[in-house]
């Protein structure tokens, strides 16, 4: 047994799906925390005149985000497995790039979280599926933390929506 694992796991897991389920979880862990730090990174960083929407549209979304992250990480302890919230463990664990912008437009930070959100919200759906076939606690977390996420896509694409529904996306 690793130093990560516990004796124990939640009652009627088997040890070995609890620990696929966890790493599963750690995986959304990194990604939420990433998340949250890049919308206030974003929030800081945004100029132009939606500036003000923008700005404070985003600090709502980085506490829920933080609230997530927090449900997932207790999830994994339930579970029996210590979570890993270190920056240094989110950039290890992770296999996406860094988000691209520092200051730039409204538009332009919206274009780039949209992708952020999309990449995001098909990672969450794949656990999902995956976590499922053995934990339906962990799903329905999941569940919850991505009908969020496609809520907080929906209200970023609404700047970027064209009459038409087509997407336009800014580079600046």
């Amino acid at each position: 047994m690793t130093e990560n694992y516990a004796e124990f796991t939640a009652p009627g897991v088997e040890m070995e799906d609890a620990h696929r389920v966890t790493e599963t979880l750690q995986v959304r862990l990194h990604a939420l925390n990433d998340l949250h730090l890049t919308l206030k990174h974003a929030h800081w960083n945004v100029v132009g005149p939606e500036f003000i929407s923008v700005h404070e549209m985003l600090d709502p979304q980085v506490d829920e985000v933080r609230g997530w992250a927090d449900l997932v990480a207790e999830r994994i302890a339930t579970m029996g497995v210590a979570p890993k919230g270190t920056p240094g463990a989110i950039v290890t664990g992770r296999d996406w790039d860094d988000y691209p912008l520092n200051r730039a437009s409204s538009l332009a930070h919206i274009s780039a979280l949209d992708v952020v959100y999309t990449d995001l919200i098909k990672d969450f759906r794949t656990a999902i599926a995956e976590v499922g076939k053995v934990d339906p606690i962990s799903e329905d977390i999941l569940v919850e933390v991505t009908r969020g996420l496609e809520l907080f896509q929906w209200f970023l694409r609404s700047f970027i929506t064209k009459a038409d529904g087509s997407l336009q996306h800014v580079t600046d």
